[in-house]
């Protein structure tokens, strides 16, 4: 028998506070080759949406997440991101848990998004989260000591997020041009249209995630510092694969947050520095929240499952 971590169970398990302590560990581990994975593997039924495969090895444990992103769901009263997440023992194989991959991709995509914004924008700025479903709201709930604003084009949602995490909702033109900005909308649009950033901003864009998707500019790009969390999956399913197919971006424009974090390259040189987090969702960030819930499994007290 092995737990079984709902939605709920998830949430109950690992704080956001938490979640971002794990994920910023992920980063640091992967940077030195302590943690691996696997490109992500897309199996894709475009227009609707598309399926994920996500491993990951490391702290002892292995993982593979399946997971969804089916942006019409709501429209159908069902969840945009849906799946499961197995949890196994590294030098046994054996199972250890499986976990609901909707809960556990907002704390890790909230933790994400924050972890850029602490380390790349400036300390203290004001922030605003634009774009405030499942995900948007996790990356809200995760701030701390600072002033936060939200935005969706659900007018009533953003209220009732607003309430829950004690931001103030905002239009559209203030969030965007917020000092830090975490955009977490379906990357159908441009947000962020070529000379729109402001000298010191900070934005991290989370919802570019897939082939075709993007919250900015490729112009807009190429006037910022750039940052993402993985190259090789970046450049290609992420904000930056179109500025990659065309040339405006290569390689050495890049800096992975890994390498910030460990102290191998620099973040912002300055004040008025523009940067940009360009994220895609890491399977070890997946593996940081999996192995956290495991850790409270007694206290949470989960169902168990027959595997």
């Amino acid at each position: 028998m092995i737990p079984f971590f709902s939605g709920r169970d998830v949430e109950r398990a690992v704080a956001p506070e938490r979640a971002l302590e794990a994920v910023r560990a992920a980063f640091v581990a992967h940077a030195r080759g302590e943690w691996t994975m696997q490109p992500k593997l897309y199996v894709t039924n475009y227009p609707a949406g598309d399926f994920r495969a996500m491993p990951a090895l490391g702290g002892g444990h292995a993982l593979l997440k399946w997971v969804t992103s089916f942006p019409g769901n709501p429209a159908r009263g069902l969840p945009t991101v849906t799946g499961l997440v197995i949890l196994s023992d590294a030098e046994t194989g054996m199972p250890e848990a499986v976990l609901d991959a909707g809960a556990l991709t907002a704390l890790r995509t909230g933790a994400a998004a924050v972890l850029a914004a602490e380390t790349l924008g400036r300390p203290g700025a004001a922030a605003a989260v634009v774009g405030v479903g499942v995900n948007g709201e996790a990356a809200a709930r995760t701030f701390r000591d600072r002033e936060l604003a939200v935005w969706d084009l659900d007018e009533g949602r953003a209220a009732a997020v607003a309430e829950r995490v004690g931001a103030t909702v905002v239009s559209r033109e203030e969030a965007l041009a917020s000092e830090i900005v975490v955009t977490v909308t379906p990357g159908k649009e441009i947000l962020l249209g070529a000379g729109s950033l402001r000298p010191g901003q900070h934005v991290s864009l989370m919802g570019a995630d897939g082939p075709g998707k993007a919250e900015i500019a490729v112009a807009e790009l190429e006037r910022a510092r750039v940052f993402c969390d993985e190259w090789e999956q970046a450049s290609h399913g992420g904000e930056l694969a179109a500025a990659v197919e065309q040339g405006a971006i290569t390689r050495d424009d890049v800096t992975e947050l890994g390498a910030v974090l460990t102290g191998e390259a620099e973040g912002r040189q300055s004040p008025d520095d523009i940067t940009l987090f360009d994220s895609t969702g890491l399977a070890i960030q997946d593996l940081a929240i999996a192995i956290a819930a495991l850790e409270r499994a007694d206290e949470v007290g989960p169902a168990t499952v027959d595997l």
